[in-house]
């Protein structure tokens, strides 16, 4: 079988598994293996499809790297965004982490701004972070 036969292959196998799981970066990687047919087909070595294809696949892979990271403040606010939580007690007041009560389980919370804050007072959260909420005392707009 023909190289460039085998990249299309393997560019049409990653552009289809890409439809799956939508992330893009499998699509970066099928058209870089595009680029490799391409190589392949005008007839230079495989050492050159190898670097069209990693070249391709490097320049393509940190565009949609770019692309997620300078579209990240417009994505949708989190399902617990300015859903209140009760403030349980203080775990570091100097470091204003707290220790907060959501959908009945105990977290840890780092709380913004500095207003006084006693047990069983309402909080709003503002994001989330793995398991730590941002909270403040103000519910966000």
């Amino acid at each position: 079988m023909e190289n460039y036969l085998i990249w299309l292959l393997i560019g049409f196998g990653l552009i289809i598994m890409e439809l799956l799981t939508g992330t893009f970066y499998l699509l970066m990687l099928g058209f870089a293996a595009f680029g490799g047919a391409i190589a392949a087909s005008i007839g230079y070595g495989f050492e050159i499809q190898i670097i069209t294809t990693a070249v391709v696949a490097a320049i393509g892979c940190y565009l949609v790297h770019a692309y997620h990271a300078s579209n990240a403040r417009q994505q949708m606010p989190s399902i617990d965004y300015a859903q209140p939580v009760k403030f349980e007690a203080w775990v570091d007041q100097g470091a204003r982490v707290a220790r907060v009560r959501y959908r009945g389980a105990p977290w840890e919370a780092k709380v913004e701004g500095d207003a006084q804050i006693d047990p069983g007072n309402s909080l709003y959260i503002l994001a989330t972070d793995r398991n730590i909420l941002t909270v403040t005392k103000n519910r966000p707009a």
